[in-house]
């Protein structure tokens, strides 16, 4: 292979995540025949022709997949070696933050992240994007630099880390026919349920603990996102059963009756990932600790639910 320097491996990396030399140029700045001419250099240099027409759009050779994560690596950490290290230095940080990350917490901790970005990285700026079940190599290609969630799998490339444990909780519109007598696991699973779609291969612990006890929800919604899930109870009968923290932060806004379910469901666990080629760098290791600070603030996390709907009606009474 014939020497060339590191501004080649960025127009490689750029022309392998865009898959179009017009886009590459743009990203770069170049013109498009500069683009093309630097597509010649890179199949020089390292004798492939990377890139090959299949109809009206290009498609990498296999030579050209099997750069694609060594060159993304090599550009982080030389991207790293002059990445400010001190937190004033942080505020020359130009970047776009994605974060893919459950809906409901982007409505609960959204602004608060963005005020700390402003902070500190002022010219930096952050983008949410909900969980995503089609398109589980987007840490590891670029996509998106954290992803947040409650799985339990993860690509063996990413690193990860727990940032919360919650527990799950019921949420009902107020005045609802559940509130009116104590909760037992049966008249739980009796009710009609709006259900959070998981990730693949991602089992529900609830429905795990009533099949224990010969129970089954009756799921009569299936939504996308906790939050999704609350809108839902709040214009309807339906039971949402989500992680507390998301119910706590949205009950007073959509007038829902939080409660604690009468049956011990193991906490979700929040995780957060992110690719190993980030671990240096030092705006992404802000952001990374800065998520976990949000996350953890008392000021966010609301009164404590309740016991449940039955107790605390007894205990009420003379």
């Amino acid at each position: 292979m014939k020497s060339y320097d590191l501004n080649l491996l960025v127009a490689l990396d750029a022309l392998l995540s865009t898959g179009s030399v017009t886009a590459a140029a743009a990203r770069m700045h170049l013109s498009t025949p500069a683009m093309s001419h630097t597509l010649a250099r890179i199949r020089e240099a390292f004798g492939d022709d990377i890139l090959v027409r299949a109809g009206r759009k290009l498609v990498p050779t296999p030579r050209a997949l099997a750069l694609a994560e060594p060159v993304r690596a090599l550009l982080a950490q030389a991207q790293a070696l002059q990445s400010p290290e001190q937190g004033p230095g942080l505020a020359l940080v130009r970047r776009h933050f994605v974060v893919r990350a459950p809906e409901g917490m982007a409505v609960v901790y959204g602004a608060a992240l963005s005020e700390a970005l402003a902070s500190q990285m002022p010219l930096a700026s952050l983008q949410f994007l909900p969980e995503s079940h089609n398109d589980p190599g987007a840490l590891r290609e670029g996509r998106v630099d954290l992803d947040v969630g409650v799985f339990r799998s993860r690509d063996p490339e990413t690193e990860w880390v727990e940032v919360s444990h919650q527990n799950m909780v019921g949420a009902v519109r107020l005045g609802h026919s559940l509130l009116g007598q104590s909760m037992t696991p049966k008249r739980l699973a009796a009710a009609r349920h709006v259900g959070v779609t998981l990730r693949p291969g991602e089992p529900s612990a609830l429905d795990e603990v009533l099949a224990e006890r010969g129970l089954e929800r009756m799921v009569a919604l299936q939504v996308p996102s906790a939050f999704a899930a609350l809108i839902a109870a709040s214009r309807s009968d339906l039971v949402a059963c989500v992680p507390e923290r998301v119910a706590r932060g949205m009950a007073s806004s959509l007038k829902l009756e939080v409660f604690a379910l009468p049956l011990p469901v193991p906490p979700d666990v929040t995780r957060m990932a992110w690719h190993p080629r980030y671990n240096a760098d030092a705006a992404h290791r802000w952001l990374r600790d800065c998520l976990v600070r949000v996350l953890d603030d008392p000021a966010l996390k609301g009164p404590a639910v309740l016991a449940s709907v039955g107790s605390r009606k007894k205990s009420a009474r003379p």
